[in-house]
């Protein structure tokens, strides 16, 4: 068949599944926590793209958009394209805003045990020394030392006591975490 006559995606449609565009899916059923931090920096990301970003965009569309051929104008094909994006972004913040709990984890009343929110001190089998803070699916920052809920690692940290060793399955097997310390908040 010619090529002529077959679709060819160019990325850029409709019927693209946002949130495998926009970030991490959630489990089946599971509920979208977040800390009060990683909530307010999607609600920030969400203004700074509504009121800044978009508007930015739009203008430089327009603007392509009255010099003319636009399909030779890379300034009007671009900016379409990233207005796609920001679209994209948006509908996946609203979609994630929307079903948000947010988690204070200074209210935490066992702060004796891993919970969400917790900064948890681990030594692996390695004897390598980590520490780390389980935040939700939507605000993890490995830079940082934020995981998500969902990772291997807080998996297996959760309900974990100080001095307790715990299991954690990997792709090169089993490997053995001993909790160090917990705080909150």
């Amino acid at each position: 068949m010619s090529k002529a006559f077959t679709k060819e995606s160019d990325g850029d449609g409709p019927d693209e599944d946002d949130e495998a565009e926009a970030g991490p899916a959630l489990p089946v059923g599971a509920k979208n926590y977040i800390t009060l931090e990683g909530l307010e920096r999607l609600r920030a990301e969400l203004r700074q793209l509504r009121s800044v970003e978009r508007p930015k965009v739009v203008e430089i569309v327009s603007w392509a958009a009255g010099n003319g051929d636009r399909s030779e104008n890379g300034d009007y094909i671009y900016g379409k394209r990233r207005l796609r994006e920001i679209d994209r972004r948006i509908r996946f913040l609203l979609k994630r805003l929307e079903i948000a709990e947010p988690v204070d984890p200074a209210l935490q009343k066992n702060r004796a045990q891993v919970f969400f929110g917790a900064t948890v001190t681990y030594v692996d089998s390695q004897d390598v020394e980590r520490t780390i803070r389980i935040v939700g699916v939507d605000e993890a920052r490995l830079e940082l030392g934020e995981i998500s809920w969902i990772s291997p690692v807080a998996r297996a940290l959760l309900k974990a006591r100080v001095g307790d060793v715990v299991e954690m399955r990997t792709p090169t097997g089993r490997d053995s975490l001993e909790v160090l310390s917990i705080r909150y908040g």
